[in-house]
């Protein structure tokens, strides 16, 4: 390994260690600001959502006529529901469902950068990997041969190409053998010789 070799990969360890440090500060970030939200709720299991959201999705309106209703049966003596308590709910609703927006924004686009980032470096492995691949044909670089090998392997080339030839054989000999339609029950057919 040459010195200019050497210097590039000190450089990439540490823009790899500097981006894992920062995503890492990232989600601490992430989770003191969930701390910071109120009225969090995590869902018991993975059907609590959508349990709720039937009575989650009543109108606006129909909440406030309730809370209407519910004020006019408290001032006759009749017990209901928490009005400012269906009142700081709504509101609560109203203020963090464009935060919820933003963070699943937030998420699609961090997804899309995550993909981008992974096709960059895939192109270029593809690249040194088409490189190679003929390099390796060459004489004088003739010892790229088992990285090749290596790639191909970790591509799934060689047994992609393996499951196609078969599957072509079992074609072949599936044309090949004579058919047995029409044929009675029990007899054999034999295939002609030539």
């Amino acid at each position: 390994m040459n010195t200019n070799t050497r210097s590039e990969s000190s450089t990439l360890d540490t823009a790899a260690a500097s981006h894992t440090e920062v995503a890492a500060t990232r989600l601490k970030e992430l989770h003191a600001m969930r701390q910071a939200l109120p009225n969090f709720v995590i869902p018991a299991d993975a059907g609590a959502t959508r349990r709720l959201n039937f009575v989650a999705s009543l109108s606006p309106e129909f909440v406030t006529m309730t809370t209407v209703v519910a004020r006019k049966a408290e001032s006759m003596g009749v017990g209901g529901p928490d009005v400012a308590r269906m009142r700081e709910r709504m509101d609560f609703a109203d203020a963090y469902g464009p935060v919820a927006e933003e963070f699943e924004a937030i998420g699609q686009l961090l997804r899309h950068s995550i993909a981008a980032a992974r096709n960059e470096a895939g192109s270029a492995a593809l690249i040194v990997y088409e490189v190679t691949k003929r390099l390796s044909k060459l004489p004088d670089t003739a010892e790229l041969a088992p990285h090749v090998a290596d790639m191909q392997r970790l591509l799934g080339i060689r047994a992609r190409n393996m499951r196609a030839k078969a599957a072509a054989k079992r074609k072949a000999e599936a044309n090949a053998a004579p058919s047995t339609a029409g044929a009675p029950e029990g007899t054999q057919v034999t295939k002609p010789q030539q």
